[in-house]
């Protein structure tokens, strides 16, 4: 078994209910979006800004690798969501949006959302177990769009 399989399976294993399914399809990318915004927030050094680069940039670097290294579809899909993400924060930023006031608020909401469904399924998180599972999660996500596009992850 390929080891994105394998990741996948065991995060599958505490996802199984209908609700906390459906809480986590909309949490997880969110969570994924806000976590962006939020470490983009952090001040970056004069010579790092002076490229018009934050720390987000830096850090989506290494965890991009991640994903394609379990798998090519989704390190495409997940280089597509963090593309939009920052298109995303542009627009807040642009709209006059505190982003990390606005990210921060979301963040808590959506992990209240999360612990929510995973109380209701009865199983904890996969991340207390294991933190790789906190980028497992969009892998998870975007690998159901994948399978209705007919596109082997």
């Amino acid at each position: 078994m390929r080891r994105i399989e394998q990741l996948l399976n065991e995060y599958g294993e505490s996802h199984k209910n209908k609700i906390n399914i459906f809480i986590h399809a909309i949490a997880v990318p969110v969570i994924y979006f806000v976590t962006i915004a939020l470490i983009g927030s952090i001040p970056t050094p004069e010579f790092i800004a002076f490229f018009d680069v934050t720390w987000a940039h830096i850090v989506s670097i290494p965890v991009l690798y991640y994903y394609f290294m379990l798998s090519g579809p989704i390190g495409a899909a997940m280089t597509l969501l963090t593309f939009v993400v920052f298109l995303l924060i542009n627009l807040m930023e642009s709209m006059g949006i505190e982003v990390w006031r606005a990210s921060l608020a979301v963040f808590a909401v959506m992990w209240a959302l999360q612990f929510i469904g995973h109380y209701i399924e009865g199983k904890r998180p996969s991340f207390l177990a294991d933190l790789r599972f906190l980028l497992v999660g969009p892998a998870w996500w975007w690998v159901h769009w994948l399978r209705r596009m007919n596109i082997h992850y």
